[in-house]
Order: C-alpha cells, then sequence, then structure tokens
C-alpha cells in the first residue's frame, strides 16, 4: 500500500516537532508556527467528511499518524489526538453546524472539554449557556470549541432526568484563562480553563451525549459511511491512548540512544548487562504490542461496519478495556525504561524525562479510569449488559 501523503508530511514534520519539543513544554502551548505547520499535514481532516474537504479515512491512518506525532513531542501528539477526533463529532451534528465551521475554512480546528460543568436554560430556538470548564487542550490554536453541560430548568436548578448534551460554540463566545495550566507533564498542550458567560447556542449546535454514543445524531443518521458508524468509544478515548503509545514510542527511543553508548561503574557497558537488555527489550515488546492491539481492535471494528454488519458489544466492551489497558501498559513500559537509564537522564533538558512525564500525566485523563471498563467487559462476556456508557 503505498504511504498516504499525511503520512509523508508527518515524517517530514519530525524533525522539527523533536528539536523544539522542550521550546513547546517551556512556552506551555503549541506555539501558532507549529500549530499552522501541523495543520498543513492534513493530519486533522483524517476524519473529516469529504463533503467538507476531509480525507474521511480509515481510523487506523489517523491513530497511528498522532502515534507517530506524539514519538516526536507528546505535547503536539496530545493535542493532534484530541483535536483530530472533534472533526469525527462534527459529522455527527446538524449539516448547519458543519457549514458555520468549515465552509470557509475546512481547517478550521476544534477544541474541547466535556465535563458537564456548564448550565444551559432552554429559551426560543436554542439555549442560554453559562460555566466554566478545566483542561482544555490545544485551546489557543483552535477556533471553535465543543463543551459539556446539563440543561436546566429556567430557575437554574438541574433539568430532571438529567441531560447531558455537547455545545458547539465559536471562538468569540468564551473566553481562555491564563496561567491556568501550570503541570508537571504534557506541559506543552496548552489544557487551559474556559469560561462561557450567557452566551446564545442555537440547538442545531447542539447534540445529546446519549445520540453521540447510540448513533441517533443527527448527523449519524443522514451521513452513513463505514467511519461514521464507528462506535463513539472506538473514536474518541483512542484519540488520549494513541497520544499515550506514541510518547512511549518517543521515550523507547530516546532510551535506545541513550543506552546504545552507557558504560555503567556497576555493570560496564549496558549493551552486555542481561538484565538491563532485557527489561529494554520487555518494555519494547509492551510498547509494541499496544500499538498493533489499539489498530487491531480499529480494523475488527471496521472489517464488520465494511461488510454491512454491526459491531458486537462484546467487542466493542473488549476494545474499549483493551484502550484502557494499552495506557496503563505502555506508561509502565515507559518506567521500565527510566528506570534502568541512570542518573543521567534525570537531568531537564534529555527527551527521556520528558517523555517519562508526559506518560504519566496522559495516565491521568479520566478516560483511562480502569475500573468501570474491565467490569463492564467482564459482564458483557458473560451476557449482561455493560457496565458504562463509554462502549
Amino acid at each position: 500500500m503505498p504511504e498516504h501523503e499525511v503520512a509523508a508530511r508527518i515524517v517530514d514534520l519530525a524533525p522539527i516537532l523533536s528539536e523544539r519539543a522542550d521550546d513547546i513544554e517551556q512556552l506551555g502551548r503549541i506555539p501558532d508556527e507549529i500549530g499552522k505547520q501541523l495543520k498543513a499535514t492534513g493530519v486533522v481532516r483524517l476524519l473529516q467528511p469529504r463533503r467538507w474537504g476531509g480525507y474521511e479515512e480509515d481510523p487506523r491512518l489517523f491513530f497511528s499518524s498522532v502515534m507517530d506525532v506524539a514519538a516526536q513531542c507528546g505535547a503536539s501528539g496530545w493535542v493532534t489526538g484530541i483535536i483530530g477526533v472533534h472533526p469525527w463529532e462534527l459529522a455527527m451534528y446538524d449539516p448547519r453546524a458543519q457549514e458555520e465551521v468549515w465552509a470557509d475554512d475546512p481547517d478550521t480546528w476544534i477544541c474541547s472539554t466535556y465535563m458537564p460543568t456548564g448550565k444551559a436554560i432552554a429559551v426560543d430556538g436554542g439555549y442560554r449557556f453559562s460555566g466554566r470548564w478545566s483542561y482544555s487542550s490545544g485551546c489557543d490554536i483552535a477556533e471553535w470549541i465543543f463543551l459539556g453541560g446539563l440543561l436546566a430548568a429556567a430557575d437554574g436548578t438541574p433539568a430532571q432526568p438529567v441531560q447531558y448534551v455537547h455545545f458547539l460554540l465559536p471562538r468569540a463566545d468564551y473566553t481562555i484563562v491564563d496561567d491556568t495550566w501550570n503541570v508537571v507533564g504534557l506541559c506543552g498542550t496548552g489544557s487551559k480553563d474556559i469560561v462561557v458567560d450567557d452566551v446564545f447556542v442555537p440547538t442545531y449546535r447542539t447534540a445529546t451525549d446519549q445520540s453521540l454514543h447510540d448513533g441517533t445524531a443527527p448527523g449519524a443518521t443522514a451521513d452513513r459511511s463505514t467511519l461514521y458508524r464507528m462506535p463513539w468509544s472506538a473514536i474518541f478515548p483512542n484519540g488520549i491512548t494513541a497520544a499515550a503509545i506514541g510518547i512511549a514510542e518517543g521515550a523507547l527511543a530516546a532510551a535506545l540512544g541513550y543506552q546504545r553508548d552507557r558504560v555503567s561503574m556497576a555493570a560496564g557497558r549496558i549493551v552486555e548487562a542481561p538484565y538491563t537488555m532485557t527489561v529494554v527489550g520487555q518494555a519494547a515488546s509492551e510498547i509494541h504490542a499496544s500499538r498493533l492491539s489499539l489498530l487491531g481492535n480499529l480494523g475488527e471494528m471496521w472489517d464488520h461496519l465494511t461488510a454491512g454488519d454491526a459491531v458486537a458489544m462484546e467487542l466493542r466492551a473488549r476494545s474499549r478495556a483493551a484502550q484502557v489497558r494499552n495506557s496503563w501498559r505502555v506508561t509502565r513500559a515507559v518506567d521500565l525504561l527510566f528506570d534502568h537509564t541512570g542518573g543521567g537522564s534525570l537531568r531537564m533538558g534529555t527527551p527521556l524525562q520528558r517523555f517519562w512525564r508526559d506518560s504519566h500525566a496522559a495516565l491521568h485523563h479520566i478516560i483511562n479510569t480502569p475500573d468501570a471498563s474491565f467490569q463492564s467487559y467482564a459482564g458483557v462476556a458473560m451476557g449482561f449488559e455493560p457496565r458504562e456508557t463509554i462502549v
């Protein structure tokens, strides 16, 4: 299969991302010029509908591309993974919302933060929307945002039953709060707080969380191509895990380069130290297996949908559990690499310590919380309903 043009552009950009990774960390966000270069690769258009200038590609290409970016710069890969799944979500929205975002510029980027901390009161034609959110990765280089919120009664009390909705807003309707992203890992993602103060959001720029998960959102029912019949859990959580795997691949490359010529007072030349070499080989195997697991589960779903079949709940639950497990596997693999590289790897400016910190930061995303996904998979395998909605 010939190399995709997006993959080729990422290869060309890789040395720049690697060289600028420390600068990006110090800045605390993706610089505008790096954002433009990432945009020029087309990676964020891989899951975007063709009718709006996207590639509408097999998601395996997108997630492998995220890994390749993250292997050079964890922050850049993280932002690419998160922002890059948003065209897939927008494809589920009313066509009017898609036109607003993409008609003038198919390279328009959308950031997000989905915690339902916003409050929405229904008015004629839409909602009055307010709230404050944390952790909006890449918000400085995006022009729109997806925000989570709960519907409320006119007096501001939560509506019953609880209704969780995703709201789409343009840059003019929200404020980015500076100095709200001071962390030890993934520092360059610029995952800052967002504030919205009583703005109007038309109904066509909303979608319920339930409709996005069960495939009944307006765009999901209008566009039945294979890509947009993939489960939510196959797309959004894997944006996080693909970045985590790529970060681990970057850590592995840094560790291999560091250990190749290293001499230890205790063991002599590291390449002749059986225990350390065993650990490096073990870590490398775990990281590679995680990549294959993520892409393999996606491929199995893709093949079922391409053949006109539904994605069975057992496969969905298994893939979701594997997504979480892969995030933990690669982080523990990075620990093995870092723990056996000696004191030199602790120095600021060495790539391994940055990848190590980024790897642990990635694991802290709520999508990687293990208990519910593992219990859900076990229950589904026994013939019961899943315990979580993200399947």
